[in-house]
């Protein structure tokens, strides 16, 4: 698709390289104004914000008791879970997802089956390169815990990817040194 310009712009993200020994970042405690964030609607604030840390690796920035609580993981992964008279019975097709590393992959699985069994399917490899979880959580929201996977300049997926513009920069050998 030559009508388009993609750029590496990586420095802007709290993302890791690819790959099996990627390190995430520490969470990230600083206040900013947010670009984006996802509101979740709770019966239950208190087990909401059990399962979203302990499951999901999130903590809390703050909270206004009773109110909503501020979930943060790294940058620009904020969730507000706001108290609310009901929820809805069946998750949504939409889904909110958020990145993460493979090395976490196995410990996110287990967590939140532990505290819920049935909340967890896969993780299964996608065609742009990422291995995905899916989580319902007790409010019956569908989240996606996303990681990317090495690249690999002769994989499907890389085919996949240059099919619709997006190649790895120049001398890229397939060794995680650059981003994709």
């Amino acid at each position: 698709m030559s009508d388009k310009n993609y750029y590496d712009a990586f420095e802007m993200s709290p993302v890791p390289t690819p790959g099996p020994d990627a390190v995430p970042p520490e969470p990230f405690h600083g206040i900013y104004g947010m670009p984006s964030f996802v509101s979740v609607p709770t019966t239950d604030l208190a087990e909401s914000v059990d399962f979203w840390t302990r499951g999901l690796g999130f903590f809390e920035l703050f909270a206004v008791p009773g109110v909503l609580v501020h979930l943060r993981r790294w940058a620009f992964q904020d969730v507000l879970l706001v108290a609310a008279e009901s929820v809805p019975d069946e998750p949504p097709a939409m889904s909110y997802s958020f990145s993460g590393v493979l090395g976490q992959v196995d410990a996110l699985v287990e967590a939140c089956r532990a505290l819920r069994p049935d909340s967890v399917d896969g993780p299964r490899d996608t065609p742009w390169n990422t291995r995905d979880v899916e989580v319902i959580t007790p409010e019956n929201a569908r989240v996606v815990f996303t990681a990317a996977k090495p690249f690999d300049p002769a994989s499907q997926e890389a085919r996949n990817l240059a099919a619709i513009g997006i190649t790895p920069p120049k001398g890229h050998g397939g060794d995680n040194g650059e981003h994709v």
